[in-house]
């Protein structure tokens, strides 16, 4: 059955259980009178649904609250042991695997390191190393957290690079800075992973589930628009909006910041990640002649220019080298924040990753001062800088909150799979007609 605007009686009852757990899950626990204003649904909409959740699991009773005059209210709360979420970071240095509840409790977690010793950068990123680094790590964190696989929503997985799909592979990923050249990951880790088909897996740019994470839980919330920017080894940003809806993932680190300037990791020349990333923030301070600690990986050896630019002892000197390297990284780093401001005109733009949260801490203020300098006054005058707040894992609670939105999307419903094999009714016809 249709309803005038087109859409049937199943689309408004999968809407109405959307709005319902939505609110309950990021405004709860909530009674039954209260779900009405906040979802806009009538009192027997809203008692209807709650009906069916409740007799799914989904949702349970929470304790009670006054009322006046009246009856007390009985609250209500999403059951977060009702399912489980597995986020994975194909980060720079590591792949993590977590496994979470429906409130995005971490219960198991398991990190891999990528080796940093090959001849090549590429070979780090060996594509049959890290699906078997994903292979494992979800088998050790179902297996921690005694978690049956048919209680898994999907498990959503960060990458870096660009994410495309096409109707043979799932998810494809062209990830030119690691030597990716459309790499079907979906299907590979449909073949290798031993979870049923019937769990559904979600790939996107890690800055994208970075976004997604700091809008839902972090400091977006309650933005109308911002721009999520992920400062690891390279740098890559994702524009979100105020709505539950995924953003967008845009290749930032790799707008021009030098005509014929420094190579980039990419290929091409003057990207502002040959300039921003950690990678490239490290190589400029050896060059200039800076000591990084022998054989440190990247983290350790940030941690050491900065203690080096800005030492801990008041009587200590700062390191002239190292001081003019972040300086000077600050103000390619604010060039690139006036890009986004000019661009996009967003209220917030923050700053996220393992890398931009260690810098940040030191030079923020000079990335503001030089954004302010470099943007367009009105756009600048209106925007807000600052650090993300859910840490330098956040990709991986991104990643989990993939399956989390396909569900709310879905109504709380597992989506259907297809029959392998078996092709619509409607095809079937077709290609009958189209051989006679």
């Amino acid at each position: 059955m249709r309803v005038r605007s087109g859409r049937t009686v199943r689309d408004l009852r999968r809407e109405n259980r959307t709005a319902v757990l939505q609110r309950l899950y990021f405004d709860g626990p909530l009674s039954r009178f209260s779900l009405g204003p906040a979802t806009g649904l009538s009192s027997g909409s809203v008692s209807n649904v709650v009906a069916e959740l409740v007799s799914e699991g989904l949702v349970e009773e929470a304790g009670s609250v006054d009322s006046a005059g009246g009856r007390p209210r009985t609250l209500l709360r999403i059951r977060q042991d009702s399912a489980y979420l597995i986020g994975v970071d194909i980060g720079e240095t590591r792949v993590r695997v977590e496994l979470f509840d429906l409130a995005l409790t971490e219960l198991a977690r398991v990190e891999k390191p990528l080796g940093t010793d090959g001849p090549r950068r590429e070979d780090r990123y060996d594509v049959n190393v890290v699906i078997a680094h994903v292979h494992d790590g979800v088998q050790e964190v179902v297996r921690q957290a005694g978690v049956g696989s048919e209680q898994l929503l999907g498990v959503g997985v960060g990458v870096p690079g660009i994410v495309v799909r096409t109707p043979e592979d799932g998810a494809v990923v062209h990830g030119q800075t690691i030597g990716w050249d459309a790499v079907p990951l979906e299907r590979l880790l449909r073949d290798s992973v031993p979870l049923p088909r019937s769990v559904p897996y979600f790939i996107d740019n890690g800055a994208k589930t970075l976004g997604q994470a700091e809008m839902w839980f972090g400091a977006g919330r309650g933005a109308s628009s911002a721009v999520v920017v992920l400062f690891g080894s390279g740098v890559g940003a994702c524009v979100v909006g105020d709505d539950l809806r995924p953003g967008r993932a845009v290749e930032w680190g790799h707008l021009k910041v030098q005509v014929r300037g420094r190579r980039c990791r990419c290929g091409a020349q003057g990207c502002l990640e040959a300039y921003a990333g950690a990678e490239a923030l490290l190589e400029r301070w050896r060059e200039a002649g800076g000591c990084p600690p022998a054989g440190a990986d990247e983290e350790t050896a940030l941690t050491a220019i900065l203690a080096a630019a800005y030492p801990a002892a008041a009587e200590a000197e700062a390191d002239t080298v190292a001081l003019g390297v972040l300086e000077e990284t600050a103000e390619y780093l604010g060039a690139g924040f006036a890009d986004l401001i000019n661009l996009f005109q967003p209220e917030r733009i923050l700053v996220g990753g393992w890398a931009g949260l260690q810098l940040g801490a030191r030079f923020l203020d000079s990335v503001r001062a030089h954004a302010t300098s470099y943007a367009l006054s009105y756009p600048a005058s209106h925007v807000r800088i600052q650090l993300g707040t859910l840490g330098p894992d956040a990709v991986t609670v991104g990643a989990a909150i993939l399956p989390l939105a396909d569900f709310f999307a879905h109504g709380g419903r597992r989506q259907p799979t297809k029959t392998d094999g078996t092709a619509p009714a409607w095809e079937t016809s077709l290609r009958e007609r189209t051989v006679r």
